[in-house]
């Protein structure tokens, strides 16, 4: 039986992965996954990747609608995902509860892991937070970039040393082992991302790509969303 085809932002990897078994109990189906920048799974949907459910941001989920990419009405809101800050586990946690207490932080860390600033949501979050903060410049040397959250926050896990931080979405932190969650951003620079999952207008299997969007936005699992870091 064909697999359901997936284009989805970092954010939601860990809760698809966590309902994989009872889909494919469900509909003798396999999820084929891609998870990234919400900005690179639509490069991706827009050329020609194979695609039944996509999980992007709302913004994006409603801009694809528009352009007919996405069936009107399929969509369903997953929650609300923060963007937070990492150190590996077992490391001192430093303050970044306020502005200052952030950009102590950063100033101070060995190296600074973040997803791509150009198309990841929480990348591009973060490089404007250095900017008001301003220490975009000094900080350089120590910046660490990678496609989008997930992968940042395992090269963070596998890094070697100490002094080392992390940004990415809370629900990628959270799903890494080796990480551990500090805290959300400060208050002047929360990002909380809303995410959703709607069906591909060209999904080849649009029923069981509703299955699955039902499983994800089902009320049942509220505790895997709520512990995976949405809201």
């Amino acid at each position: 039986m064909s697999s359901l085809h997936i284009l989805s932002g970092g954010a939601a990897q860990g809760l698809v992965q966590q309902l994989r078994g009872n889909f494919y109990n469900e509909t003798g189906r396999a999820i084929e996954g891609h998870f990234g920048a919400v900005g690179l799974m639509r490069d991706k949907l827009l050329a020609g990747e194979p695609c039944d459910v996509l999980i992007l941001t709302e913004p994006l989920i409603d801009e694809l609608t528009v352009a007919g990419r996405v069936q009107p009405g399929s969509a369903r809101p997953l929650g609300r995902v923060r963007t937070g800050l990492a150190v590996k586990a077992g490391e001192p946690q430093p303050r970044v509860d306020t502005p200052e207490a952030l950009k102590a932080a950063l100033l101070a860390a060995q190296g600074i892991y973040c997803p791509d600033p150009h198309k990841a949501t929480a990348g591009v979050h973060f490089m404007g937070v250095l900017k008001r903060l301003g220490v975009a410049q000094a900080l350089e040397p120590v910046l660490r970039s990678w496609p989008n959250g997930a992968a940042a926050m395992r090269e963070l896990a596998a890094a070697s040393g100490s002094g080392l931080i992390g940004c990415a979405q809370v629900a990628e932190i959270r799903y890494t082992p080796g990480v551990q969650l500090v805290g959300a951003l400060p208050k002047e620079f929360e990002l909380a991302t809303v995410y959703a999952a709607a069906i591909a207008s060209r999904a080849e299997q649009p029923q069981a790509a509703r299955l699955l969007i039902d499983m994800l936005a089902a009320p049942d699992t509220a505790p895997l969303r709520r512990a995976g870091g949405f809201e």
